[in-house]
């Protein structure tokens, strides 16, 4: 496996569902929960909502890597019947809904999508929220600049003369044009 550089930190926010399903026809009465999968090997599960309904509520944050090859990430609804736990419907998350070159660091998404049932029908809604939290090598690796605190940058800045006088310790001003490559 790589570096932590390889990985892309996020933190989730799963809030809540809308018109949720069994059987494209009858409401989800009890038990809703959802799994947040980034990749084959790494899932997170919410609480069951035993109140909610087609309606159910979570408001859960989980902190998840996910690869920097990774364009998305997937999210199961679920629901606990006494014959198991069924699928109610499925959203793939693309990450460029999230990650690009003009978000601010730390910048909380509030994102919603349509669920899909194994039949490929419409199945409700899923709301939740997504930050990036190690956006230091998730803009190196998504063409964004490099600063002198970024841990995936080869190169420190080195100082320049501002006004006559060299700057290179960190204090004093800056110019910069971007160069992507």
């Amino acid at each position: 496996m790589g570096s932590s550089n390889d990985l892309q930190v996020f933190e989730i926010t799963v809030i809540s569902g809308e018109d949720l399903r069994i059987n494209r026809k009858q409401p989800v009465k009890k038990n809703a929960f959802v799994t947040i999968k980034t990749d084959s090997f790494k899932e997170q599960t919410t609480k069951m909502d035993k109140d909610g309904g087609g309606y159910p509520a979570w408001d859960e944050k989980f902190v998840m890597d996910m690869p920097m090859h990774a364009r998305y990430f997937t999210a199961e609804v679920r629901c606990k019947t006494a014959a198991g736990s069924r699928i109610v419907g499925t959203a793939v998350i693309p990450a460029s809904d999230f990650l690009g070159d003009y978000v601010p660091e730390n910048y909380l998404h509030f994102l919603s999508y349509r669920l899909w049932d194994s039949h490929g029908e419409r199945n409700g809604i899923l709301n939740l929220s997504v930050r990036v939290k190690s956006s230091s090598s998730v803009k190196n690796a998504y063409g964004g600049g490099c600063s002198s605190h970024s841990a995936g940058c080869s190169r420190p800045w080195s100082g320049i003369a501002v006004g006559g006088q060299q700057v290179s310790n960190g204090e004093g001003v800056v110019t910069g044009i971007p160069v992507w490559s």
